[in-house]
């Protein structure tokens, strides 16, 4: 075994080990809950896809759920609910996940289950059109949603021909096209010990978890070709779309693109993000909400990606306030190009950083997560840790830097609710 160390400047412990195939453990040992999570995350999701393979991904690890060469479906479910537990799966932009929660106790038990149905997934003929019909109803139901709509149109926009425009629930087309075969194929080719990361943190022994671990992986073997990696540029032109749907609120959402999350300046665009839309102190919240009675809700959002990211900023308004929302919108993101952030900005919006991170990282799943996240795409299950630290390391010359960088030609969608029909 390659034992990669562990981290002794924090508690509770954890543990990185990788087994002889490839396949990466981290362990988080938590005494103080009575529960385990655990994820097993691959790395592939709508990243790796293309218009023609749109929510293969997440559709596979949907149908992977319904049956396994031990249990069907309903079988599954039982086992996991006899454990005081859940089972769950999907796909995403970045990464693919299986994951579970359970009484510590039984903590075994759960691990054995998550290889179950990451390694025994029979895909059964029926059960795939079951799944089929519910993504089919979530991707309509995401359709006629305004806010969900305007940053799905925004995306694609943004990125251009670049996966990241598509979204990991995929496109009617392709779901709808997609067979049992080709669900079948997408496994065999993304199922690789050495594109996998198991994370398991709550009350479980770290000494221990490594046999079970490998009596359950360690027989899979290796790719033996690496994977194909060259992606088209995202495109960024700045343009201005206006979509029109029926709904109570006009919606106003302007992206840029911006680095990813391992470039020197992702710190200073994250502080940025959070000083323009940082909650209630956020400029965009203060003056166009408060001062000018603009907006119901405000934002701003940026994503962990290892590829180009996007910073986001969106508004939800009363229909007749959508051209002065967008203009203010606009004028606020110029004016963080113009006039830097004060220390008061600088000293809050770091501070509301660092606390979603402590804050999304409450619960034995979530931190399961993240270990498992940042070490299969790369960044290292340390990750969220070195961030934080950088983050208070950032100057307002960084975040002015970051605005002048970044901050340019924006990409613009407006969602204008559709005037009733008479």
């Amino acid at each position: 075994l390659g034992v990669a160390g562990v981290a002794q400047a924090q508690e509770p412990l954890i543990s990185r080990q990788v087994l002889p195939n490839g396949l990466t453990v981290l362990v988080r040992e938590d005494a103080g809950a009575g529960v385990v999570a655990v994820s097993l995350q691959v790395r592939a999701g709508s990243r790796f896809e293309s218009p023609a393979t749109s929510g293969i991904t997440n559709f596979l690890h949907r149908a992977m759920l319904r049956g396994t060469n031990k249990r069907t479906a309903v079988q599954l479910a039982t086992s996991y609910e006899d454990i005081g537990g859940s089972l769950d799966a999907g796909g995403e932009a970045e990464a693919a996940e299986v994951r579970g929660q359970a009484l510590a106790r039984h903590w075994e038990t759960l691990l054995g289950l998550i290889a179950e149905v990451a390694l025994q997934a029979t895909l059964p003929a029926d059960e795939v059109e079951k799944e089929r019909r519910l993504i089919l109803a979530q991707i309509r139901a995401r359709a006629d949603a305004p806010f969900s709509l305007t940053l799905d149109t925004l995306l694609r926009d943004l990125y251009g021909a670049h996966p990241y425009a598509l979204r990991n629930l995929g496109r009617k087309e392709t779901i709808e096209r997609l067979t049992r075969d080709d669900l079948s194929a997408h496994y065999r080719a993304i199922y690789h010990p050495e594109r996998m990361v198991l994370a398991i943190s709550g009350e479980v022994p770290r000494d221990r978890v490594l046999g079970p671990a490998e009596r359950l992986f360690g027989r899979m073997a290796r790719a033996t070709t690496p994977p194909v990696d060259a992606l088209p540029a995202p495109s960024g032109t700045g343009d201005r779309r206006v979509i029109t749907l029926s709904a109570q609120q006009a919606q106003i959402f302007v992206g840029y693109l911006v680095p990813s999350l391992t470039d020197p300046l992702y710190p200073a665009v994250r502080v940025l993000g959070a000083t323009l839309g940082g909650g209630m102190s956020g400029r965009l919240f203060v003056e166009l909400r408060d001062r000018r009675g603009l907006a119901y809700s405000t934002g701003v959002s940026t994503q962990f990606r290892t590829g180009p990211g996007a910073l986001i900023a969106y508004l939800g308004t009363a229909p007749a306030n959508a051209a002065a929302a967008e203009a203010g919108v606009l004028s606020e993101l110029e004016r963080a190009r113009s006039t830097p952030i004060t220390a008061d900005e600088l000293t809050r919006a770091k501070a509301y950083v660092r606390g979603q991170l402590s804050m999304d990282r409450r619960t034995n799943a979530r931190h399961a997560w993240y270990l498992s996240y940042f070490e299969v795409v790369g960044a290292g299950w340390d990750f969220p840790e070195r961030l934080s630290s950088a983050i208070d390391a950032v100057t307002v010359a960084d975040v002015t830097r970051a605005a002048e960088r970044y901050l340019t030609r924006p990409t613009v969608v407006v969602l204008q609710p559709a005037t009733p029909q008479r």
